[in-house]
Order: C-alpha cells, then sequence, then structure tokens
C-alpha cells in the first residue's frame, strides 16, 4: 500500500501524530528538506511526516526548500500528498477556527524556485497543466470528513500566497479580495505547483486564523493571534487528517 505525505504548518507538526514513528534523514539533488522526515502509520496506513518550516518553525516561508521537501516525499513512496497551512480570511463569512478545503490558488510570491527543472532536454520542454491543481478526489473526501465530524468549513476557496514573512499593507489585501481571493497564506505556492509537476495528488486544508487587515473594524493581525487561534483549533484538523486518512486508497 502506497505512502501518504502530510506537510504541516504552523502548530501541525507535532511527530506525536504518528504510531511507531521513526526519523528518516533525506538528500535530494534540489538540498535537503525542511527537517527530518518523520515514518510512521496513522489508522493503520503508512504516512510521512514534514514540518514544513522545520520542526522548531525556524524557516520563514520565502525559504523554504520546496523544491527538496516534495522531492524527499516522492522518494519515500508518497503518492498523495495532504497539506495543512494557517491563513488569513479575506472574505466575512469565513471566520477565525473556519476550515476551508482550497480549490485554486494565486501565486504572488516573487523568490521561489516554481519548477524542478532549471533547463529543459533539448526538444524537451515540460509544462504542468495547473487549471485544478489540488485534488478532486482527495477535496470530496476531505468535505466528506468535515460533515462527519460536524467542522465548520468552506467546500471551496482560492488562496493568494505571498512572500513573506510581512503581512499584507491594507491596500494589498483590498486587492486580493478584488482579485477574488477568500483567503492568504504565504506557502501553498508552489508546494502545490510542485507537487503537480512531480506527479504527486495534492491537497491542502487550511484554517482561519484571523482577518488579514482588509475588515476595518478589527485591529490589523499579528503572529502571536495566529498561533493562538491555530494552537486552539489544531485538534480539528488533526481528527480531519484522521479521518480522511482512513478513507484514502
Amino acid at each position: 500500500m502506497s505512502k501518504i505525505g502530510i506537510i504541516g504548518g504552523s502548530g501541525l507538526d507535532d511527530p506525536d501524530l504518528l504510531r511507531d514513528a521513526r526519523d528518516v534523514e533525506m538528500g535530494t539533488p534540489y538540498g535537503k528538506p525542511s527537517a527530518l522526515l518523520q515514518e510512521g502509520t496513522i489508522a493503520g496506513r503508512e504516512v510521512v511526516l514534514l514540518a514544513r518550516h522545520g520542526r522548531a518553525h525556524t524557516i520563514p516561508p520565502t525559504f523554504v526548500n520546496y523544491r527538496a521537501n516534495i522531492k524527499a516525499l516522492k522518494d519515500m513512496g508518497c503518492t498523495r500528498i495532504l497539506a495543512t497551512t494557517a491563513c488569513g480570511s479575506l472574505r466575512r463569512e469565513i471566520d477565525r477556527g473556519h476550515l476551508v478545503i482550497l480549490d485554486q490558488f494565486i501565486d504572488f510570491t516573487r523568490r521561489r524556485q516554481v519548477s524542478f527543472f532549471d533547463e529543459f532536454e533539448p526538444h524537451c520542454a515540460v509544462h504542468t497543466a495547473m487549471a485544478d491543481p489540488f485534488d478532486a478526489d482527495m477535496r470530496g473526501k476531505l468535505n466528506a470528513a468535515c460533515d462527519r465530524l460536524g467542522l465548520d468549513h468552506h467546500e471551496s476557496g482560492t488562496v493568494i500566497t505571498i512572500e513573506g514573512s510581512r503581512f499584507s499593507t491594507r491596500a494589498e489585501s483590498n486587492m486580493f479580495r478584488l482579485w477574488g481571493a477568500d483567503v492568504i497564506n504565504m506557502s501553498v505556492a508552489p508546494e502545490c505547483i510542485l507537487a503537480n509537476e512531480a506527479g504527486i495528488p495534492y491537497a491542502a486544508v487550511a484554517m482561519s486564523t484571523d482577518y488579514d487587515c482588509w475588515k476595518t473594524d478589527e485591529a490589523p493581525v499579528t503572529w502571536e493571534e495566529i498561533l493562538e487561534v491555530f494552537k486552539s483549533n489544531v485538534e480539528k484538523v488533526t481528527s480531519l487528517l484522521v479521518e480522511v486518512i482512513k478513507d484514502l486508497d
């Protein structure tokens, strides 16, 4: 049976999620991944857990080695990737603690490697389709699991990924809303792009922790607020992952 890769975001990179966990050190042609991989089982399924920002959250979003992370999971035999991420809400109806099962992204990053290919072999250009970047089957299972668990969630949503580590200006936040983005984060792109290029189905669940800074009747977001909301709701995402993993082929 194939392995499932889990990329954990802020507050969800706890190796205690796994049974019979062991550390695996991996190297790739693109360098080392963000942290030692944790291999073990969840609900009887073989799983590989990777802390996106390192286990002590020492790697800023711009400097995560996304290519090495995806390549390492592929080399470990992962044939699906479930990602988790904190996000800011750009819509009034997406409240703090709500989950969003992402179906589209806007890549507003500027400094990241977005392909495994630094050059093509002669007459062998590789251009990856990206019209529907999140795997429909896993998205369906995530939404069904949210329904079973009674979790407040939104069945779809567009995330815009910004460079970080700073937060948006109010003008940027309002621009992103006009563009049609529903939530904002600093990590889904190019992670999702690279998973697609590597041929690994990818799905992501985003937890809303704040309203960025567009909502003028609230104070602008702070990192401390994000951590507080995420940590107080982390069991929602943990229970969702366990429930979904039971359903994956």
